[in-house]
């Protein structure tokens, strides 16, 4: 694992050692990235974004953002092996200014007493065993966690069928391997 583009472009990432942690494979993440720069349907700029990266495992995702000129990455995570090797990769990468983790389960978004900002660029990459991520998505649009003109990125398995809440508006959906990539906002 590694940083693919941007200011930290070839760091090496830590990965788990064990099999509980899905990290984002280099070559979704570089689709994923390919989408936001270029896409004309997403009008989207990561440059000076603020960036909510749940289920963030080791970081592999909001890490790239720090590379790519992001202003601040939230990560959410609570697995305990996954998390000691996002704050170390973090450490590692000198990103400390620009994050920040909250160790908590993020279906316990709605009840966290903490004052979460807006963000532009919400991701969501939940374990693909995760069957209803509509109820984190009405949470999301619940606290009003996403700016105007943010997006939300959704990384599932490709044989996932998940039900999205009735103003989740879908604006790409594509298939990886195995990954289906979704970015959708509210209406």
């Amino acid at each position: 694992m590694r940083i693919i583009s941007g200011n930290l472009k070839g760091k090496k990432l830590l990965i788990p050692i064990d099999d509980q942690t899905r990290p984002l494979r280099d070559a979704v993440k570089e689709s994923l990235f390919n989408l936001i720069q270029h896409s004309k349907v997403l009008d989207f700029e990561l440059y000076n974004s603020s960036v909510l990266d749940l289920f963030s495992g080791v970081g592999t995702f909001g890490l790239e953002c720090i590379s790519r000129n992001c202003k601040h990455v939230t990560f959410f995570e609570n697995y305990t092996p996954a998390l000691n090797v996002l704050k170390r990769n973090i450490k590692n990468l000198k990103c400390d200014v620009k994050t920040e983790v909250i160790e908590k389960d993020v279906y316990h978004l709605a009840k966290i007493k903490i004052n979460l900002k807006k963000f532009d660029i919400i991701f969501l990459d939940p374990p693909f065993k995760e069957k209803d991520i509509r109820i984190l998505l009405e949470i999301i649009k619940e606290k009003k966690l996403l700016k105007k003109n943010g997006i939300i990125l959704i990384h599932r398995e490709k044989i996932t069928l998940d039900i999205f809440p009735k103003n989740f508006k879908i604006l790409i959906n594509k298939i990886y391997g195995r990954s289906n990539i979704i970015f959708g906002k509210f209406d």
